[in-house]
């Protein structure tokens, strides 16, 4: 049997197309100057806001003033783009040296706010809320090799309702985005926003059916600059955050002061690091998918090793727990630019903002329901990629129809009921509150128990419709023995 032919520089890369045995892979590849500098943009100005919001939210939580919340904004961009660095260039065996954005992770706001609740001098939550992070960065750094032995577990049937689970997840993001930007807000879902998210929508789609080359893999930045130069006349658009910046500012370390160690808020954050991991290794498996570079258990390794480094080192310059960016998935998913080197600029840019306050607030005064119009694609991608790898799955078999029916059931309940989990304790509403962690948990579980455990597989039967009231099952179905998985 013929071996598959190989991209230079990569071996552990393989592609079932014809590429040349010495061309790299795509993820390997250096672009233009000009296509690197507006690749890395798009990226940028597909995850700011999820950047921002969680220190504008502590921030404001803790009672810093708006001079002290630009530097914390700042401090976050800042350190996210070292941990893009790190998961995107990578040293040693740290890096899954995949198109990887890394940022603030939303799964530590709600226990980062119970810290400062908790917190009798609210100038000591931030030193608090970073102490704990470095340990639970530094903890997580030593499981890393260990975790990514789960990789496993992680067949086509159980990456497939993962990656569906990313994208669906996120789309109430833009839909939040598309409403507006402040939700307590009078006009909040008021038709002008609305209209001005279809319009970005629009723009992005008519560029990607009607364009080619590089302004159609471009179509989302493109999208996100005329709709915002649309929504001037709406007066929607606010350019104060440019007029008011500094143009240089260096996120000083330990600003805020010298890191606390707390116990309770340690162990709080560790869970934290836990969800973060499983959803990180979730992205990690959907991006490889993606790229055409199936992420093995040494990237996964390689790549939590990243993650959690990145969480360590984030808090020595005033930043927080720090994660993969699932929404750039789905910008990789669409444009197919899959070079790692885009999104290593995209960090630059990240360090570039977090060193110059000004240059930051360029991506800031694009309105949220732009945003939200273009978010729409982007996240639609993600899950529409998920169910690309759901088909090969083998979605003919009971076994697998019902493991995904059920994941993704356990997945969604935090997106349509909110409240579910309410009566839990807080402690594992970290983890239950996260429809991807819980999802990804459930298919885990199903896969082993329906295609691995005991008879598992016995009765995976070819499914191609319900059957009708009143059907018998036939004796050739009803004997007949799938192979194990």
């Amino acid at each position: 049997m013929a071996a598959k032919p190989r991209f230079r520089n990569d071996a552990d890369a393989t592609d079932a197309g014809a590429a040349p045995a010495d061309r790299k892979h795509p993820v390997d590849e250096t672009l233009p100057p000009l296509k690197m500098f507006t690749s890395g943009l798009q990226h940028v100005a597909a995850m700011y806001a999820g950047v921002v919001a969680p220190p504008l939210i502590v921030g404001a939580a803790v009672g810093l003033s708006g001079t002290e919340l630009t530097f914390l904004t700042g401090a976050s961009l800042f350190t996210a783009g070292l941990a893009t660095f790190l998961q995107t260039l990578g040293i040693w065996k740290i890096g899954a040296r995949l198109p990887f954005v890394n940022g603030v992770t939303f799964a530590g706001v709600a226990p980062m706010l119970a810290i400062v609740d908790t917190t009798d001098d609210k100038a000591d939550a931030l030193p608090v809320i970073f102490g704990a992070i470095i340990v639970a960065g530094l903890l997580g750094f030593i499981a890393a090799p260990y975790f990514s032995k789960l990789v496993r577990f992680f067949p086509p049937v159980v990456t497939g309702t993962v990656i569906t689970l990313i994208g669906v997840s996120l789309l109430p993001v833009a839909f939040g985005w598309a409403q507006g930007p402040n939700p307590a807000a009078d006009d909040y879902g008021s038709t002008t926003y609305l209209t001005l998210a279809a319009i970005t929508l629009a723009l992005v789609l008519v560029l990607r059916r009607f364009t080619q080359g590089f302004v159609k893999q471009i179509a989302v930045l493109i999208g996100l600059v005329l709709g915002t130069l649309i929504a001037i006349p709406f007066g929607v658009t606010d350019f104060s955050p440019v007029t008011e910046a500094d143009i240089v500012g260096f996120p000083t370390p330990f600003h805020f002061g010298a890191p606390q160690f707390a116990l309770a808020a340690i162990i709080s954050m560790c869970v934290v690091m836990l969800v973060s991991m499983t959803e990180s290794t979730a992205d990690m498996l959907a991006l490889g998918e993606i790229v055409e570079r199936p992420a093995d258990e040494k990237t996964i390794a390689a790549g939590l090793r990243a993650d959690t480094l990145g969480s360590a080192i984030s808090p020595l310059f005033n930043g927080f727990m720090c994660s993969a960016f699932a929404q750039n998935i789905g910008l990789v998913a669409m444009t197919r630019i899959r070079s790692r080197f885009v999104v290593a600029a995209g960090g630059g840019f990240l360090v570039l903002m977090g060193l110059s306050p000004v240059a930051a607030s360029l991506i800031s005064v694009v309105p949220r329901p732009v945003l939200g119009g273009a978010g729409v694609v982007l996240f639609g991608s993600v899950a529409a990629s998920g169910i690309q790898t759901l088909v090969k799955a083998g979605l003919d078999k009971d076994n697998n129809v019902l493991i995904v029916a059920v994941s993704l059931a356990v997945g969604i309940i935090p997106i349509t009921a909110p409240e579910f989990y309410h009566a839990f304790p807080e402690t594992a509403k970290i983890i239950l509150d996260s429809g991807i962690s819980t999802g990804c948990v459930a298919a885990v579980l199903l896969n082993l128990v329906f295609n691995h455990l005991g008879d598992g597989g016995r009765d995976a039967d070819e499914v191609t419709a319900p059957m009708e009231p009143g059907e018998e099952i036939s004796e050739t179905r009803a004997g007949k023995t799938a192979p194990v998985h």
